[in-house]
C-alpha cells in the first residue's frame, strides 16, 4: 500500500503559477508510477502528467508545456510545476500512484490516490 497527501493549491489569477506536492509514504514507492490528475466540477477526473517508475513523463496535450512534473526519488514526493495557468485549470488536484511496476501508461493503471487540494484560477 502507498498513502499519498497533496499539498501547495491555492487561488491564483490568470497567467500566475502553482506549486503542487505530494507526499507518498509506505511500499515500494519508489517502484510506482505517479500522475497528477484533476476534476473539475460535473466534469469526469482526467489525468494531467505522470512520470513512470523508471523517470519517463507524459502530458496532455492541455498542460504540455505550461506544467513540468518531477519525482524525488530520495524524499518520497512528486511535484507539479504549473505555469501559465488558465481559469479552465480551476479544478480538484489529485495525487496518483500505481502498484509498483507498473508504467502508468493508462489511467486505469493508477490504484491509490490522494485527498486532494483545490486549485482555483480567476480570470
Amino acid at each position: 500500500q502507498v498513502q499519498l497527501v497533496e499539498s501547495g493549491g491555492g487561488s491564483v489569477q490568470a497567467g500566475g503559477s502553482l506549486r503542487l506536492s505530494c507526499a507518498a509514504s509506505g511500499k515500494f514507492v519508489n517502484s510506482r508510477s505517479m500522475g497528477w490528475f484533476r476534476q473539475a466540477p460535473g466534469k469526469d477526473r482526467e489525468g494531467d502528467a505522470s512520470i513512470g517508475w523508471n523517470g519517463s513523463t507524459r502530458y496532455t496535450d492541455a498542460v504540455k508545456g505550461r506544467f513540468t512534473i518531477s519525482k524525488d526519488n530520495a524524499k518520497n514526493t512528486l511535484d507539479l510545476q504549473m505555469n501559465s495557468l488558465k481559469p479552465e485549470d480551476t479544478a480538484m488536484y489529485y495525487c496518483a500512484a500505481t502498484w509498483p511496476g507498473s508504467d502508468g501508461s493508462r489511467p486505469a493503471d493508477f490504484s491509490f490516490w490522494g485527498q486532494g487540494t483545490q486549485v482555483t484560477v480567476s480570470s
